[in-house]
């Protein structure tokens, strides 16, 4: 017989050791998991709070080694070899989110033909397969060019507006998206069990970093009218149904002007834009990803408080060990919950920590989102 989740001799197996794998352990702690993680660096989040090997995610034997250890393998990071996570699972080994899906995920073409396949509204797409493509269809621009694999963080995705952009086109696998003109970026997480159970976040409203395609802070709700929220409520259980998906998935979505919600891209992992849940919901992105992946009854996802989450990104200039100036300014207001996630040396855009502030009055929140960003910087 198998063992219990919260039984000493269970071990749930994460592959990635950063930020969110960090946070998953804290959520874990309270069930009493053992938890095994796997990152090809030595001082990831991860190391000191769990037992740690430090090996390549991509390389088929090393996923193996790792994972014949585990009761049940998680992932916190997309980019690792499903080949042998398949394998694992052919000798019984539990994997969630399933290793298909999450190959399936890894490349943005595929990810964009399933969504058309399956009439999830998303942009106009072309794939391409290089820059001479990509310059042979100047007549589909405005348009975003993104790479079909290994992008992350803003990396391989960039804005051609005309023809004077064709150079940078990215001479690689890859697609054209038609240059979306939105009037807000919005995300929802979705959590489904092994026996089906279904739970949706309420939506959040993200901003991003006008140079580097990162999420610089997040309210919660989203600002958008109750049509638009159920649409996008609607359209967020339907991608992770027809995925057939068991745990979460973060699905970003484009408001457009004449209010259509459109399916920007998924990830199926706790996400950037679900850490304010921690303290603003009843149950958090992470304990909601545990309780659907051992197939545990989901938790209430209704909103304690409105909220807003500012990213800390390492400041542009720095490099070297990590200094956050500001702090205790912001620790002295009300509402203000600091998460640092244990990375010693700060680098230009690095994600270092997120702050979350929650108050039940939104102008004052929002007061205290913009002073938090202002004034919390990570020098070196």
């Amino acid at each position: 017989m198998e063992p219990k989740f919260y039984q000493k001799d269970f071990k749930l197996g994460v592959l990635g050791g950063g930020q969110l794998g960090r946070m998953l352990i804290q959520s874990g702690i309270d069930f009493n998991i053992t938890f095994s993680v796997l990152d090809p660096d030595a001082s990831a989040p991860c190391h000191q709070i769990s037992e740690f090997t430090q090996g390549k995610l991509t390389d088929y034997e090393t996923v193996m080694a790792f994972g014949e250890s585990c009761d049940l393998l998680t992932i916190e990071i997309e980019n690792v070899n499903t080949k042998a996570l398949k394998d694992l699972e052919k000798k019984g080994k539990k994997v969630f989110p399933q290793p298909d899906i999450i190959e399936l995920i890894q490349d943005k073409r595929t990810q964009k033909e399933f969504f058309q396949k399956n009439g999830i509204p998303t942009a106009e797409f072309i794939l391409t397969e290089n820059r001479n493509e990509v310059k042979s269809n100047a007549s589909f621009l405005p348009a975003v060019n993104k790479l079909g694999k290994e992008g992350y963080d803003g990396r391989g995705v960039q804005v051609l507006r005309d023809a004077n952009d064709l150079d940078k086109a990215f001479d690689a696998p890859g697609l054209l998206e038609k240059l979306i003109d939105f009037e807000k970026e919005i995300a929802i997480i979705v959590a489904k069990n092994e026996s089906g159970e279904v739970t949706t976040f309420p939506p959040v409203e993200m901003v991003f970093h006008p140079e580097k395609n990162l999420v610089e802070y997040l309210f919660a709700p989203a600002n958008i009218s109750q049509n638009i929220a159920a649409d996008a409520d609607r359209i967020a259980k339907k991608v992770i149904d027809s995925l057939g998906l068991v745990g979460i998935l973060a699905v970003e979505m484009f408001v457009t002007k004449d209010g259509k919600v459109l399916v920007n891209e998924v990830a199926p992992r706790p996400h950037n834009s679900g850490h304010q849940t921690i303290e603003a919901n009843e149950t958090s992105q992470y304990e909601q990803h545990l309780r659907a992946i051992l197939n545990q009854p989901l938790g209430a996802t209704s909103m304690r408080s409105p909220s807003a989450m500012v990213n800390l990104l390492g400041e542009d200039g720095y490099t070297g060990d990590a200094k956050y100036q500001g702090m205790e300014d912001v620790l002295k207001l009300e509402g203000v919950h600091v998460h640092l996630y244990g990375k010693k040396i700060t680098k230009p855009f690095r994600k270092m920590g997120h702050v979350t502030i929650v108050d039940k009055d939104v102008e004052s929140l929002n007061k205290k989102a913009t002073f938090v960003k202002d004034k919390l910087k990570v020098i070196a």
